[in-house]
């Protein structure tokens, strides 16, 4: 059949994940179906039924590769396998065929900016200069001074160089020394990958959020970055970061050949290719996901911006223009605070969060919900001497182990959790909330259910309406529109009308023909009619 036959049959072509709404999964922290204390993907498995019935449609899996953990599986030993703590390559297809039975898709993440070094390529690497993998990996001889080759610092912090005493030569890493960065200008490198994201991708996998996919491919120069403020090895890793103007470790235009090449397999196989696109300027994320490789890239920004009405109006309306379907909308994940921590705290906190994912739910992109976040989720309090993370600003509260229910293990694990935390109070677990038409649980499981039951919005422009000033955000996609009240204060809403409030949250009010009334954190979804 020709491409013009099928449009007109009316043939829908657009990718499945359009109107989609994902769930990211913890896996360490999700459900643990063994004892042992660690989240797994029998332990997913068995609470497919609880995410068919919030209403995601795709779930997307933090790593289960093999790996000594110094970042807690964002090292990778070994791309084709699956870590005995986590399960078997026979746990992951009877997840991915459970899924599928249930409509659900399941997104894995790769980790391609850099290996374990317990990698068998890095070990090979360290056996000398002339060793086969020893050009899978950025080396460099040391600078005049004898020290690193360069000034880059790792992410982390401290210098993004380790001495290799038996070569005399320096390995770059962007992260931990454990964490060596991969060479993507060796073309044995891609061909290693190509393999690899096939070798999924026939056990049915959906997709892959690709993890630090703005700093692939490094200046082949090794050129220093210029220095912009005062580098004090001593001070946290963003104020080491942020001391240098990042020109040349990462953001390098040749890693777009790198996505180009892995849209055309994933496109073979109908698969989402999304991106960890870490940016906060709109072009700049535009110019991470340009339309013809990854097909879609996370925008950071809600992650850092306080509950203010300037910043949150920049950060929706900024990167709506530029990249549509292309987005990614997250209030939080394994690496952030929660949203409702960093917007107050307690039930206010909880109402911003609510509200905010209701201003996402019908701009074009993609949502994704962090595991806890439909329960109103908190930051875990995680005593000082059971820290866990090795950077040092703690990640350890927004991974806590996710309450199902109250007691000990928190219906996660029946054994001691791998990170220990103080416990959630009854009202915070899944067990309480399910059922409950007050709670969280049901107020995003409508929110979501909402969405889904929406007429297609995919090719209706957003019109801002609020004037873009005021405590009201608001807007516009064809029939639907939302607003949310970003005050305290009691705010007036006028809707078309004849229009059908299809989803509000608990203090929104009827004023009349055409009016609506929102409290503090108010949010609101109307269909006007066709």
């Amino acid at each position: 059949m020709s491409e013009t036959s099928v449009a007109e049959v009316g043939v829908d072509t657009r990718p499945w994940w359009y109107g989609t709404f994902g769930y990211q999964v913890y896996l360490r922290s999700f459900a643990d179906s063994n004892g042992d204390g660690i989240g797994d993907l029998a332990g997913i498995r068995g609470r497919l039924d609880y995410l068919v019935d919030l209403c995601v449609d795709f779930v997307w899996i933090t790593p289960f590769y093999p790996s000594p953990m110094a970042d807690w599986g964002y090292d990778v030993a070994d791309y084709c396998e699956v870590d005995p703590r986590f399960g078997t390559l026979d746990d992951f297809e009877a997840l991915v065929a459970a899924a599928h039975r249930r409509g659900l898709r399941i997104i894995i993440d790769l980790v391609p900016n850099h290996s374990s070094d317990a990698h068998p390529w890095f070990a090979d690497a360290l056996t000398g200069p002339d060793s086969e993998h020893r050009d899978y990996y950025i080396w460099a001889d040391p600078g005049p001074d004898g020290g690193p080759p360069n000034n880059w610092v790792g992410y982390f912090g401290g210098p993004a160089w380790t001495l290799d005493p038996a070569s005399g030569q320096y390995y770059m890493h962007l992260f931990l020394p454990e964490q060596p960065d991969l060479n993507w200008r060796n073309p044995k490198v891609l061909e290693e990958f190509d393999r690899i994201l096939r070798f999924w991708l026939d056990r049915g996998v959906d997709g892959f959020r690709i993890d630090v996919a703005g700093a692939l491919v490094k200046d082949d120069l090794l050129r220093s970055n210029p220095q912009v403020g005062p580098w004090d090895p001593a001070a946290g890793r963003f104020e080491q970061w942020l001391a240098f103007e990042h020109l040349h470790d990462v953001f390098q235009p040749e890693s777009h050949e790198v996505f180009r090449r892995w849209r055309a397999i994933c496109d073979e196989y109908g698969a989402y290719l999304l991106g960890e696109t870490y940016h906060r300027e709109p072009q700049g994320l535009a110019d991470l996901v340009p339309g013809d490789g990854m097909h879609g890239g996370f925008w950071f920004e809600p992650m850092h911006i306080a509950w203010d009405v300037d910043e949150l109006r920049r950060a929706l309306v900024g990167p709506v223009e530029l990249l549509g379907e292309r987005l990614l909308w997250a209030s939080g994940s394994h690496d952030h605070e929660r949203s409702p921590s960093r917007f107050g705290g307690g039930d206010e906190g909880r109402g911003r969060a609510l509200a905010l994912n209701v201003l996402f739910a019908c701009l074009p992109g993609v949502p994704i919900l962090y595991q806890g976040e439909e329960l109103g989720l908190v930051d875990g309090r995680v005593p000082p001497e059971s820290m866990l993370d090795p950077v040092d600003n703690g990640r350890d509260g927004c991974r806590t182990p996710m309450p199902w229910e109250p007691g000990p293990g928190g219906g996660f694990t029946t054994g001691e959790a791998w990170l220990h935390s103080d416990p959630r109070s009854e009202c915070e677990t899944a067990l309480a909330q399910v059922g409950d038409p007050d709670s969280w649980h049901s107020r995003y499981t409508d929110l979501l259910t909402v969405r889904r039951a929406l007429p297609d919005l995919f090719d209706e422009p957003v019109v801002w309406t609020d004037g873009d000033h005021g405590p009201v955000i608001s807007y516009r996609r064809g029939p639907v529109g939302v607003a949310a009240n970003t005050s305290f204060d009691r705010h007036q809403v006028e809707v078309p009308a004849g229009s059908s409030v299809v989803y509000a949250t608990p203090g929104v009010e009827f004023a009349g023909a055409g009016q609506l009334v929102l409290t503090a954190h108010d949010a609101v979804i109307w269909a006007a009619p066709s």
